[in-house]
């Protein structure tokens, strides 16, 4: 993943886009995007914005994290502005406006991805070095947005099929092995002859998925799991 990010910060730079703000999250109900500790994020942003954002809770009232839950493609951030000016923003909106305004964060374009399912939503920000207007982004995008979005696209769709390692604690071997055989319909019993343990080690590790993976019952480990691409998985070398 990190070579993933790797790339396409270079790719973006390039349009003179420098930072960027990438979160994918498969746990969405309705307006809610799910645990914070279950969503992938990646930024190129100040980290002590992104404290502000993600610890105070503002990502939440995102007028483009909003936006981007019902809608798929590109919108310019001057649609922020538009609503600053009309006076449509509630008194969350207004604290993340001026937050950003203190981080020159008014300018730029979000990109919202096609989802796979109700609960998949991604999407990403991107915004300018300090001092770039509006109009000048929009240019950008009027002139490179086919290949900003194709490159985006790209990169997420990759993403999606890596191992998402955002469980309260990584999943060792042993606990993604056993989650498969669940997965593929085993009991314990099964599990316990299959892989040479005993039934109660077995529940140890089950257990200790649960708990990592933030859920109460085993099928939610196993869907959550899969869900984060942390079984099923070919081992990669190297």
């Amino acid at each position: 993943m990190e070579d993933v990010w790797a790339y396409l910060r270079g790719a973006m730079a390039e349009f003179g886009f420098t930072r960027l703000l990438y979160g994918l999250t498969s746990h969405r109900s309705g307006l809610h995007l799910g645990d914070r500790q279950d969503i992938t994020i990646m930024s190129t942003f100040d980290p002590d914005y992104m404290a502000r954002f993600l610890d105070g809770g503002l990502y939440f009232h995102a007028p483009m994290v909003r936006w981007g839950i019902d809608n798929v493609g590109a919108r310019s951030w001057r649609w922020i502005a538009e609503r600053a000016e009309a006076g449509l923003m509630d008194s969350a909106e207004e604290r993340l406006f001026e937050l950003n305004r203190s981080y020159d964060l008014l300018t730029g374009v979000t990109l919202s991805f096609p989802h796979s399912s109700q609960r998949t939503r991604a999407g990403i920000g991107l915004a300018p070095d300090p001092g770039v207007e509006q109009d000048e982004v929009d240019e950008i995008w009027n002139r490179h947005g086919r290949e900003i979005w194709a490159l985006n696209n790209v990169a997420h769709l990759k993403i999606t099929t890596l191992p998402l390692l955002n469980a309260r604690r990584p999943l060792t071997p042993r606990q993604r092995e056993v989650l498969e055989w669940v997965g593929d319909g085993k009991t314990t019993a099964d599990i316990a002859t299959i892989v040479g343990l005993t039934a109660a080690t077995v529940e140890k590790h089950l257990r200790l998925a649960r708990e990592s993976l933030g859920v109460e019952t085993t099928a939610q480990a196993v869907l959550k799991a899969s869900l984060l691409n942390q079984i099923y998985q070919v081992e990669r070398s190297g």
